[in-house]
Order: C-alpha cells, then sequence, then structure tokens
C-alpha cells in the first residue's frame, strides 16, 4: 500500500503555501519546496528534502546576491525550470522568518531580455 505524503504548510506574503516533497515535483507555478540547503555554488544551491535533491536557481549574481548559508533551513516558493532540472526561485523563506525576494511569479525574470525589455521594437 502506497503511503500519501503529508504536505506542509508555510505562510508566505499572508497566503497559505502548500510544500510539495522534492520528488514529487511537477511543472504547475507558485508551489513550495522545503529543506536543508546542501551545496552553493553563486546563486544556485542544491536543497535537499529528505526525499531527493535538486537544483534551485535565484537569478544571476549581478542582479542580487542570496547569501545562504550550508545546511540553513529554507523555504523556497517558485516553479520547476522547462527542462525539470531545476527550481526556479521566486522568494525564499529563512528559518528566521525574513524573506529573500527574487521575483514575481508573474511574466519572465525582470533580468531576461537586457536593457530593451519592455521598449517597443524599432520599424524596419
Amino acid at each position: 500500500m502506497l503511503a500519501i505524503p503529508k504536505f506542509v504548510q508555510a505562510q508566505t506574503n499572508n497566503t497559505q503555501l502548500q510544500i510539495t516533497r522534492i520528488a514529487d515535483l511537477q511543472r504547475p507555478r507558485n508551489i513550495g519546496i522545503s529543506g536543508q540547503v546542501q551545496s552553493i555554488v553563486g546563486n544556485k544551491f542544491t536543497l535537499n528534502d529528505g526525499t531527493g535533491q535538486i537544483i534551485v536557481d535565484a537569478g544571476p549574481g549581478r542582479w542580487h546576491q542570496i547569501n545562504l548559508n550550508q545546511g540553513e533551513q529554507v523555504t523556497v516558493t517558485g516553479e520547476l525550470s522547462k527542462s525539470g532540472q531545476e527550481f526556479n526561485a521566486f522568494n525564499i523563506r529563512r528559518s528566521n522568518g525574513s524573506v529573500i525576494e527574487i521575483r514575481s511569479p508573474e511574466g519572465p525574470p525582470p533580468w531576461a531580455g537586457g536593457s530593451n525589455r519592455g521598449k517597443p521594437k524599432p520599424k524596419p
């Protein structure tokens, strides 16, 4: 008989967030995962929740620095990347309750498209 995983509730921006086990990740937007930071390279880190691990992408270092610590417990809100190999972070909640805002879940990230993002294209 298969056991049904228990989901943990976390509060993010005054709304309830359902925590998903890394082993159960799919492609919906604005989902939460929670676990321990295993290793960090720049603004990417490996998160392990005991059921699996995944690389979390917190955007480019030129945008901001996340300054997490190995072994830290965090809850990340975001979405699974198109490749399914990484989890793109919208925000990171630390165990002390502070939140690192990365980007809005709506639309592309603000660093996509360079300096011409949002400007009309010139007519040929």
